[in-house]
């Protein structure tokens, strides 16, 4: 008799959560669609760059931004998809989005082996050890940026309004 209060209220969380699940097509985040990064409105701008530049019939999201080992992979989806939810449900939304140091490492180590031939063939092999490889390729993953906060870069180049690129 005084298992029933409990026993009741685990079936009303089971159906809270499963009606939760249910709502917002959980399962889809569970896969590889490049459509569900985009299911929040702040993912816009990423999501059409990466549509329209090259990597787009190569590579999805999770390609770049996921491990590719099985755990791995989906303990920083589940990391990253907990981070998003608090963030968006608190409205605190950071502009413009930028990877955490987590997340650069992760990506640089999915482009190295991707590109593992390219790279071996690059300074022996050699990579720049200060720099990742998307500071210098920016626009191949998600299309052009616009000036780069990084201060090494020559922001003539990737300035679309800059009067270099309008004479060339």
């Amino acid at each position: 008799m005084t298992k029933l209060p409990l026993i009741i209220g685990l079936a009303a969380l089971l159906v809270v959560v499963g009606v939760g699940l249910y709502a917002t097509e959980f399962t889809v985040y569970l896969g590889n669609d490049p459509t569900a990064c985009n299911n929040c409105h702040v993912m816009d701008a990423a999501y059409e760059g990466w549509y329209h530049a090259g990597h787009q019939a190569w590579a999805t999201c999770n390609d770049c931004h996921t491990p590719h080992a099985l755990i791995p992979k989906y303990f920083v989806k589940a990391k990253s998809g907990m981070n998003h939810v608090f963030h968006f449900t608190l409205g605190n939304i950071p502009e413009p989005l930028r990877a955490k140091t987590e997340s650069k490492e992760i990506i640089q180590a999915n482009c190295i082996y991707c590109h593992q031939e390219t790279v071996s063939r690059i300074a022996d092999g050699q990579m720049d050890s200060g720099r990742y490889c998307f500071e210098c390729h920016r626009s191949v993953a998600h299309g052009e940026r616009g000036i780069s906060i990084l201060p090494y870069q020559d922001k003539g180049i990737y300035d679309p309004h800059s009067q270099s690129l309008q004479e060339k």
